[in-house]
């Protein structure tokens, strides 16, 4: 599930912990990585549970309009293409999904007043008018549609982001990723697959899916990062100072030191990875984490460091 540049985020993070506090063991760092990596399948099992929920509200709305004294025609005959929609009854059905969800502690039951509010800005969109007015009754035209509402109905939605803060913090920056794994889950039942638990990391999913293909394992390559730029963070701080005389030393207990540290740590132990694709990989990272100078200041000292080590070899 995990992929290399979310890795990556996820080793910066932890040794930004360090930078701050300066009091990190390896221990504290593995576990610090180890439940940082598990949040994020947290995060797309919650996401994935939205949808019971979601078609839930459709059908008590439907009953409740039913049950009024005086029903119009349309509300005693409504569509209930999306109230009956066959995802939601697969993934309710599902024992390992349930299991998995009952296990973690995650749902939705605490926020019906999100759901409501969910729900209302889902039934006036027009791909949702557009499902609804379909005469396709499938498993993947409903997929279809939960995979339009994963991609436009969580990012830009205020009320999302306080659940998340309060559930879990490791959750803050996860949120797109989580949501494009949701997507793919739905892509893989409409095409008949049976849901499954993920596995956490990319090389696992892809050493399941294709035998025989050899691939390094990201949960080793990830931990390696962490105990390396953990290990040479004091070496790499001192260096940094060393070649900037004029740089406020205070400021590298931060997100520039940070990412310096992590990769140099993956330039100088990682030699099977070409320099310029980590070089690369951490400009990108500070593009998100970091000030317009200090992405500056860090493209050129590592660019730096990067032609210092290559003479020296």
């Amino acid at each position: 599930m995990l992929n290399r540049r979310i890795l990556r985020i996820k080793a910066f993070k932890v040794i930004y912990g360090h930078a701050v506090t300066g009091r990190m063991s390896l221990e504290d760092a593995y576990a610090e990585l180890d439940a940082s990596c598990e949040a994020t399948r947290d995060l797309y099992l919650l996401m994935l549970a939205v949808i019971p929920p979601l078609t839930t509200e459709a059908l008590a709305r439907i009953e409740a309009a039913r049950s009024k004294f005086n029903p119009t025609e349309e509300e005693l005959h409504p569509n209930e293409k999306f109230a009956t929609n066959a995802l939601a009854r697969l993934l309710e059905d599902d024992p390992d999904f349930r299991k998995v969800l009952s296990k973690k502690k995650l749902g939705w039951d605490r926020y019906d007043i999100f759901i409501r509010d969910l729900y209302d800005s889902v039934r006036e969109k027009p791909y949702f008018q557009k499902y609804m007015a379909s005469t396709e009754h499938s498993l993947a035209a409903d997929c279809r549609l939960f995979i339009r509402i994963f991609e436009e109905e969580f990012m830009e939605n205020e009320a999302v982001w306080p659940i998340l803060e309060e559930q879990n913090l490791y959750w803050n920056d996860d949120l797109a990723y989580a949501l494009t794994w949701c997507c793919h889950s739905l892509d893989d039942i409409a095409r008949g697959e049976n849901w499954h638990l993920p596995e956490l990391y990319q090389s696992d999913i892809v050493r399941k899916r294709k035998p025989g293909v050899v691939m390094d394992s990201d949960r080793d390559f990830v931990r390696k990062l962490v105990r390396c730029a953990l290990t040479g963070y004091e070496r790499y701080f001192k260096r940094v100072t060393a070649s900037v005389s004029d740089w406020d030393s205070d400021r590298l207990f931060s997100t520039d030191m940070a990412i310096i540290a992590c990769a140099m740590a993956e330039i100088e132990n990682f030699p099977e990875i070409p320099q310029n694709v980590s070089l690369n990989e951490y400009i990108e990272i500070s593009k998100f984490y970091c000030s317009p100078k200090s992405r500056g200041f860090i493209n050129g000292l590592l660019d730096r460091f990067i032609k210092e080590n290559n003479k020296t070899e």
